[in-house]
């Protein structure tokens, strides 16, 4: 499906580079930063913890959505429905989420004071704002570091994304280097250049690999640097990933799945990114896009959770079948909510001021939400949180400890926003 309604801001027209070309080149800036692991890092890689993120681009209405306002100024023309914890309505945009409210968790006092595209979806994956000193790792790019095994084959953070080519986004990783980047496979295709060419059997690839590693080696024992051990790391990632290639290959699951989560890119997507999981890839995102509704924002809404609400309530359902959910952290994000307000045109604007996440899994009590908004919307009432204390929640619920220090540049940095906390409500 594509949308063309969205604000123009540059955000939605990043380039992509290719897969290896740009894992290459980030290779180089390997090491620029280490961090210091908290002490029970080692731990929770064997309870083999995981995170997925559902990135609801451009800012999902929270009326339409988790925090809907019937019957008042601002609430639109959809219904508030129970859902399968007494009490507790979201739109009926959303029926099939709502029988799994019981697995999920709401935060509806969500203020992070910012409606632009880029700085908001920054806010919402560091926990940090934007300062003209340091960039900081995205949440994905953290998790990689603290969660994925040492020397495994696999990316430790990906990101499915609507359409494009497969790249590396070193950016995200900040000082961690760009080992812990998020590899992005476009369209859900399995990152670029991972196919042995028609032209070279297995049998020359490995030897070819071990003629590199042989002179890789002799190199290094005379010119050891950060640099040379990066470039040496690139292949061999490159290598282990492309032996992996076949855990890309959603064409692998049953056609019985790829009804259930549906025919559209948004079900291939969720399935791929279950598949990953259950593969131990530590971090997977899956942007679904484009929720940016200045105008039309009610039909855009009927067709954009119309993909998103069977499909998630699918993924939801079969990770907790499967034993998954309670080891892996689930995030439904995105950069902001919409205006209360309804413009001239139907459509909502950028709001920052108050609205709506949802998060279900590990480290989490669920079947409830925390924080209010006032009866139309348009501010936070009770138990108001910004991108910093979600922060330190989803760091908390994962088992560490966000007061904990990265060393960058021997200066200490810590890991979450010094000046939030945790929600404790929601965490079990």
């Amino acid at each position: 499906m594509k949308c063309n309604y969205a604000c123009g801001s540059q955000e939605h027209g990043l380039a992509r580079r290719s897969f290896l070309g740009t894992m290459l080149g980030a290779g180089a800036s390997a090491g620029l930063g280490t961090l210091v692991r908290p002490a029970a890092a080692e731990e929770l890689q064997r309870q083999q913890k995981r995170v997925l993120v559902c990135y609801l681009a451009g800012g999902v209405s929270q009326l339409e959505t988790w925090d809907p306002k019937p019957r008042t100024d601002t609430g639109g023309p959809f219904r508030a429905i129970p859902t399968s914890v007494p009490g507790v309505h979201i739109s009926e945009l959303l029926p099939h989420t709502a029988q799994q409210m019981h697995r999920l968790m709401l935060v509806r006092g969500v203020n992070t004071n910012e409606n632009d595209h880029g700085k908001g979806s920054y806010i919402m994956q560091t926990g940090r704002r934007r300062e003209p000193s340091t960039d900081y790792p995205y949440m994905g790019s953290l998790a990689a570091r603290l969660l994925a095994p040492e020397g495994a084959a696999l990316p430790g953070y990906i990101h499915i994304t609507p359409g494009g080519g497969g790249s590396i986004s070193a950016g995200e990783a900040a000082f961690l280097g760009p080992r812990y980047a998020p590899v992005v496979l476009g369209n859900g295709n399995p990152p670029q250049n991972t196919a042995l060419p028609d032209a070279v059997s297995v049998t020359s690839d490995a030897a070819r690999q071990s003629l590199r590693r042989q002179q890789d080696e002799r190199f290094l024992r005379r010119r050891r640097t950060a640099l040379t051990e990066a470039y040496t790391s690139t292949y061999d990632q490159a290598a282990a990933l492309m032996a992996q290639r076949e855990v890309f290959d959603v064409s692998k699951e049953s056609e019985q799945d790829h009804e259930r989560y549906g025919t559209h890119d948004f079900g291939r997507h969720c399935l791929l990114a279950r598949r990953l999981l259950e593969n131990g890839v530590t971090f997977v995102k899956v942007s679904h896009s484009n929720y940016d509704t200045h105008n039309e924002n009610f039909n855009f809404h009927i067709e954009q959770l119309g993909e998103f609400d069977r499909t998630f309530a699918t993924l939801i359902n079969d990770l907790a079948d499967r034993g998954l959910l309670e080891s892996t952290l689930v995030l439904v994000l995105s950069e902001f909510g919409r205006t209360p307000r309804i413009n001239h045109l139907y459509g909502r604007d950028h709001w920052g001021t108050a609205w709506s996440i949802a998060m279900s899994g590990c480290g989490l009590q669920l079947g409830g939400t925390v924080g209010a908004t006032n009866d139309n919307g348009t501010e936070v009432v009770d138990r108001q949180v910004d991108g910093g204390h979600l922060f330190h929640t989803y760091l908390r619920a994962l088992g560490f400890d966000p007061t904990d220090q990265l060393t960058v540049d021997g200066r200490p940095v810590q890991i979450a926003d010094p000046a939030a906390e945790a929600i404790e409500e929601v965490l079990a």
